[in-house]
């Protein structure tokens, strides 16, 4: 190991850049995507059949932009240097782990159109028979609870559709001004011709397309989802002196940051019923397509749930990407629901025990919440800076510690023995 703090701390530095070039050309979501071509075969096709996609349509169509087996050399060999250099040092097991779940990323990929690819991306992501705890209710469980609960608010009773009269240029121009606290001029929105969906997000960047429109809300949206959380994650990640590995996500800091996203956008007011019921849409329809349900069964699905046809394919396909039709899910969007479980769950605890500083690590870079009590002692070694990119709700940390402190309390009241006690107010 190296001999003086300083020459340890060079060696993290250079492992982590390593690490980082090494995963660079993984692109996990561009590898499993489906073409316009499978959809425009599909709605030919009256969507009576399946989608032409198997082991044989990826490689032309989604060609990886590596070579598995160099990279899996590459990250092996960074594997045992780790080890030889760091010892048992905390961090070493840090991007070790990353380092084995990037390993197990590469054999997903490779399984891509087979039966096998299900299976790994339940490991990676999360299965929905997966419980948070022992004895505790599954992700399946929760995905059946949150969805009676969204079920039983009718959104249209007492909320008018929201105007989308903003345009794209208007949008740039709002969320510039919105973030530049936060993100500073490292964050760039732009408009984009080239993206199908109304807006982009990636390390850096927020796009929007140029012919769309938005809605107040919508900003809100990409303002406190992925300004805030995932382009601040990211930022502070890319500037860590020593860890620079925290800039880049692997599928367990995947759950995490989508967690902080939701809990993010719940606690400042901007999500909405309809947008939280399309994250409990999506757990029932990996539970169905865990359970042997096919695309076409999990399509007519989200069409009797009163989707558009178009909103239906979408919303299957994500399910089914990486995968076939017919051989299990893509697992990746129960992220949300175990995340954000985990995020509030964590936070909670962490005021319990008086642990309230640990709360803005969560921001310090693409990390998994179980890792939080290893950095904070690298923090106190000086491998780790606090994140200094923290949206307006984290860094007034006693305001955030006051609400958890309510919330620890709340969560003791018998919410049915409240029913009776307020019967008349509810009558």
């Amino acid at each position: 190991m190296p001999g003086s703090a300083n020459e340890f701390r060079e060696a993290v530095r250079g492992f982590s850049d390593e690490l980082v070039a090494l995963q660079q050309p993984i692109r996990i979501l561009d590898a499993v995507a489906w073409g316009d071509d499978v959809a425009a075969e599909f709605f030919a096709a009256g969507c009576r059949r399946q989608p032409n996609v198997d082991a044989e349509y990826y490689a032309p169509h989604r060609p990886l932009r590596f070579e598995p087996e160099e990279v899996r050399a590459g990250f092996t060999d960074l594997r045992s240097r780790i080890s030889r250099g760091l010892g048992g040092a905390p961090v070493a097991g840090l991007l070790v782990e990353r380092i084995d779940e990037y390993l197990r990323v590469i054999d997903m990929l490779d399984a891509r159109g087979t039966p096998a690819f299900s299976p790994i991306a339940s490991e990676l992501y999360g299965g929905i028979d997966d419980g948070l705890h022992p004895d505790g209710p599954t992700l399946a469980d929760l995905g059946v609870l949150m969805d009676d609960a969204l079920t039983s608010i009718d959104l249209g009773t007492w909320q008018p559709p929201e105007e989308h009269s903003y345009t794209a240029e208007t949008g740039v121009d709002i969320l510039r001004d919105r973030l530049a606290p936060v993100c500073g001029d490292e964050l760039r929105v732009i408009i984009d011709d080239g993206i199908v969906a109304d807006a982009a997000a990636g390390g850096d960047y927020i796009k929007l397309r140029a012919d769309a429109m938005f809605s107040a809300r919508d900003l809100r949206v990409l303002e406190v989802h992925e300004g805030w959380v995932h382009v601040a994650t990211t930022l502070n990640g890319r500037h860590q002196p020593w860890c620079t590995f925290l800039g880049k996500g692997t599928p367990s800091t995947t759950s995490t940051q989508e967690g902080l996203a939701v809990f993010t956008e719940i606690t400042t007011m901007s999500s909405t019923p309809d947008r939280l019921r399309k994250v409990t849409r999506r757990v029932l329809a990996i539970k169905m397509a865990q359970e042997g349900g096919t695309f076409l069964d999990v399509f007519r699905w989200f069409v009797d749930e009163g989707l558009a046809e178009a909103d239906a394919w979408a919303s299957s396909v994500r399910v089914f990407r990486g995968s076939t039709p017919t051989d299990g899910p893509f697992t990746k969007d129960l992220v949300y629901t175990r995340g954000f479980l985990e995020v509030y769950d964590f936070m909670r605890l962490a005021v319990k025990r008086g642990l309230i500083d640990r709360l803005p690590l969560l921001f310090a870079g693409k990390l998994a919440v179980r890792e939080l009590g290893v950095l904070a002692h690298l923090v106190e070694e000086g491998l780790l800076e606090s994140p200094s990119r923290l949206p307006p709700h984290v860094a007034d940390i006693s305001a955030l510690a006051s609400w958890m402190a309510y919330s620890n309390l709340l969560n003791r009241i018998d919410l049915n023995q409240m029913e009776t006690h307020l019967g008349a107010a509810l009558d």
